[in-house]
């Protein structure tokens, strides 16, 4: 008997800047968080970073990515898994204001998770912006992620995050924050990443465990890196779209020798 379990999730991450701004602070954040978190053999292994066209999924940027966590994953479910085999790999297609980015693990072969984001110049009022079906709305579960919030929780211990506090915190060059109760309703500009998360896990007896884990994952790094977005803002805010981009290159070229170096080490 198989256990088939599918999952609907979606996350409204309201953001104080415009949606122009938001592409330039979405490279930034990217491009900052993999180097940050890429040292030994864990980190972020850029595969593919090149020009995409496609008749579904439109025209922009694709990438291809290893996701090296070991030390990352919750004891449960690094208690019967080799060490070094639970690796993420990740391609995603931006295709600004939208994007899809599909993960799966290579150790557990028929596990899958999807996320759909549309970039909406809102509020996170929105009520059905992917235009699920009936049947999809109802078993989807809707969750406002607030990044003025530090509220933390195993994952969001386990990513980390920017010291800087955003209930408190002003930018120096745009005078925008502090990101005080209610800031959603009052900020100028305003735009919201609308992260619709599909799993599908289908394993018998841990299939809810490791669907719930990527999903609790997944919810963690939303908020994290949408906080640094905001508390980074000074460091991109004078940035072009092609600053970042190649900058992001340069990061690309970075990472790769770095696995190769390990690569080495390990013979």
């Amino acid at each position: 008997m198989v256990q088939i379990t599918e999952f609907y999730a979606l996350s409204r991450v309201v953001m104080p800047l415009s949606l122009e701004e938001y592409r330039v602070a979405q490279m930034y954040m990217v491009t900052k968080m993999q180097q940050d978190n890429t040292s030994g053999d864990e980190g972020v292994e850029v595969l593919e970073n090149r020009p995409f066209e496609d008749e579904k999924l439109g025209k922009g940027q694709y990438t291809r990515k290893v996701y090296h966590l070991q030390s990352k994953i919750p004891s449960w479910l690094a208690s019967f898994t080799p060490r070094g085999a639970l690796l993420l790999e990740e391609e995603a297609w931006n295709d600004f204001p939208n994007c899809k980015a599909v993960l799966k693990c290579p150790y557990f072969p028929r596990f899958k998770l999807a996320v759909d984001t549309v970039h909406v110049a809102d509020n996170g009022c929105s009520s059905n912006v992917h235009k699920l079906d009936a049947s999809s709305l109802a078993i989807r579960k809707v969750e406002m992620v607030d990044i003025g919030s530090n509220a933390t929780d195993y994952w969001s211990y386990m990513i980390g995050g920017p010291s800087v506090d955003l209930r408190t915190y002003i930018s120096k060059k745009t005078r925008r924050g502090p990101l005080c109760a209610g800031w959603q309703d009052t900020c100028t500009p305003v735009m919201t990443a609308y992260k619709l998360v599909t799993v599908d896990a289908p394993y018998w007896g841990f299939g809810y465990q490791l669907e719930q884990a990527f999903l609790g994952a997944e919810r963690a790094i939303f908020l994290e890196s949408h906080k640094r977005c905001f508390a980074w803002i000074d460091e991109w805010s004078e940035l072009s779209e092609e600053d970042v981009r190649q900058l992001e290159l340069e990061t690309d070229e970075k990472l790769k020798e770095a696995f190769r170096e390990q690569a080495k080490i390990r013979g």
